[in-house]
């Protein structure tokens, strides 16, 4: 498995990215509209991690993992058959891939697709 995106939903975004940038010694950018407005640093693996604020009111703070795959539908569809809610079906962010969300045992899942 390799993470491909590590999203992180917070309200508190600037102290996050600065805790992020001292620890691991990385710079975030500007909030990307592309990523609803997150804070985005490289990772080594070549992935991103992204920080950013709750997009609704009800959204509560998650570290959530996007697992690099193949084939994106065909993954959400065995996460489905093997019990898990889709949150978001799979969708696209331009020149960036595509990402899709399951839920299963109050776990948020998510799947990403270059």
């Amino acid at each position: 498995m390799k993470i491909q995106y590590l999203e992180i939903v917070t309200p508190e975004v600037d102290g996050l990215c600065r805790q992020y940038s001292s620890i691991f010694g990385v710079a975030f950018s500007e909030p990307n509209a592309s990523f609803g407005g997150a804070r985005t640093a490289n990772l080594d693996s070549g992935g991103l991690i992204g920080i950013r604020r709750p997009l609704r009111d009800a959204e509560t703070p998650v570290v959530r993992s996007y697992v690099l795959v193949d084939d994106i539908n065909a993954t959400v569809e065995a996460a489905a058959e093997a019990g898990a809610e889709i949150a978001m079906t799979p969708t696209e962010i331009p020149e960036h891939g595509m990402f899709a969300i399951v839920l299963l045992g109050g776990i948020e899942c998510g799947f990403w697709q270059n």
